[in-house]
């Protein structure tokens, strides 16, 4: 791959739909749950009203925006009680810090580990790995998203605090035939291990 100059081409080439594969060890238990799910990512403009108003709720100027994205999926969790669903979509926001646009702050209409809006920080390291960190009322995530090539992604978490968890997601790109089958929207579609999560 060409070398990744900012985040935001980062998240430009994380555009499209994706099939996940999931490993999660919940460390408290001392076990592993494993699944899938479909996401999809939607570049957005930085003059797209919405995240104007993101940038308002937390408090910044929505003209030192970049640009974002959506993100929509749908799964379940192998654990999950019965007709508990993982549904939802989710809007990111860039704001960097530094000249490059490879740090800086991370708007989310709702967070990771938990739904509320958040605001986390961004990191384009020299390896083209993006790092997201952020920091909840009851717990800190750190995420690690790296492409392995063009059409297949790699993504790991960390979540500390009233849950503790690592994750592993191996994430490839559906083809157009794929994709017009497959929509976060629509039923999700069986994981070889049986479970479907989302971003």
């Amino acid at each position: 791959m060409d070398p990744i100059a900012d985040a935001l081409s980062f998240f430009r080439l994380s555009a499209g739909r994706w099939r996940s594969q999931r490993t999660s060890h919940h460390l408290l238990h001392r076990k592993a749950e494993a699944g899938g799910s479909l996401i999809e990512v939607v570049m957005v403009l930085a003059s797209d009203p919405r995240l104007g108003a993101i940038a308002q709720l937390h408090g910044q100027d929505p003209a030192t925006l970049v640009g974002g994205c959506q993100v929509r999926w749908s799964g379940s969790m192998a654990w999950d009680k019965a007709g508990e669903e993982h549904q939802g979509e989710s809007l990111f926001g860039l704001i960097p810090t530094d000249h490059e646009g490879r740090q800086g702050l991370l708007l989310r209409d709702r967070g990771y580990a938990e739904t509320a809006p958040v605001a986390g920080q961004f990191r384009l390291d020299d390896h083209a790995n993006l790092w997201l960190t952020t920091s909840y009322e009851t717990m800190d995530s750190v995420e690690r998203f790296w492409f392995a090539s063009p059409d297949i992604r790699l993504r790991s978490s960390t979540v500390e605090g009233l849950s503790n968890t690592a994750s592993l997601c191996v994430e490839t790109r559906l083809d157009a035939s794929e994709a017009q089958s497959a929509s976060p929207g629509a039923a999700a579609i069986p994981a070889p291990l049986g479970s479907l999560l989302g971003w």
